[in-house]
């Protein structure tokens, strides 16, 4: 009989399907800026630890470098998908996959890095967050500190009004979308800019809810049926160049239970909360959007006459 958490688990992330795992390896954004920051981040000599390792991809980059990299993975036909794929490459004898709970699993010595991609639009859904916290309890009780270097470092959410198209060849649908962040989006308005309402940084303690009140002046007339989830991921911070290397998750853009007409001017009151690795439907459960201040409605300012 499965606990929560290990329903949940197989439901939400560590047990989603093979090729969706293969559609990440054709994510050039993705590849490209885990590559770049694991070359930055691991030197020579070092220890490596990956938890939720996939196909091993992020592993491999590791053992460019390292001398030692263990790459855990709980689902039983990604274990196998890893091995095989890494003893096709070279430097995939360095890696040593693990069939393990990231949840559970310490490897043998302390490690330098920790390489961790759990991640999904808003730390929805996968458990990023609740397997680093609980690593980075177990770690310190076994081995003491320091804590090695996380990547990705951070984490920065940000939300943003939108209206959305939901016309599919005449069927209208308002559903949930990913979206590219670097494509033109017909039938996409941004109402006003974005507003950060979370950040993480895993090598302090994190709150597992996420939450937001704020308000937001709409600066594009239209009308309101959709909030945008923006997710920057720091993979690492480059700090002798004062730069980062960053990956930015797909947009997420979740349709509002009621569309709402705004003018330019208006302030819109938004608020919501949720919990880290919580389902799509609670966020959206949770959402409140409200317009307090309508600027078509105000007297007309008229300016002062001088004689």
């Amino acid at each position: 009989m499965l606990n929560e958490r290990e329903i949940e688990s197989c439901y939400l992330g560590q047990f989603i399907p093979v090729h969706y795992h293969h559609n990440m390896l054709m994510d050039q954004n993705r590849m490209h800026g885990f590559k770049s920051a694991i070359d930055y981040a691991v030197k020579p000599g070092m220890k490596v630890l990956e938890l939720g390792g996939g196909t091993g991809v992020l592993s491999w980059f590791a053992a460019a470098k390292a001398d030692k990299v263990w790459c855990v993975e709980f689902n039983p036909d990604m274990v196998q998908q890893a091995r095989k794929m890494l003893a096709l490459n070279p430097n995939g004898e360095k890696v040593e996959v693990v069939h393990a709970d990231a949840f559970e699993y310490l490897p043998p010595e302390p490690v330098d890095v920790v390489i961790c991609e759990m991640i999904h639009v808003g730390m929805l859904r996968e458990k990023q967050v609740e397997v680093i916290e609980s690593f980075k309890r177990r770690y310190l009780q076994r081995f003491g500190g320091p804590l090695p270097v996380f990547l990705p470092e951070a984490v920065i959410m940000a939300v943003q009004p939108m209206q959305q198209e939901y016309d599919f060849e005449g069927f209208y649908a308002p559903i949930v979308q990913f979206q590219e962040t670097t494509a033109v989006h017909p039938g996409v308005l941004e109402l006003a800019p974005p507003s950060v309402y979370g950040i993480v940084d895993f090598t302090q303690p994190t709150d597992s809810t996420f939450s937001f009140n704020g308000k937001f002046v709409i600066e594009r007339s239209g009308t309101l049926n959709s909030l945008r989830f923006v997710t920057k991921n720091i993979l690492a911070v480059m700090e002798e160049r004062s730069t980062t290397i960053d990956w930015l998750n797909h947009y997420m853009s979740l349709p509002l239970a009621a569309p709402l007409p705004v003018c330019a001017g208006d302030v819109l009151q938004v608020s919501f909360q949720y919990r880290a690795g919580g389902s799509i439907p609670s966020l959206e459960a949770a959402i409140q959007v409200a317009v307090v201040y309508q600027a078509a409605h105000q007297p007309a300012q008229r300016p002062a006459v001088y004689a």
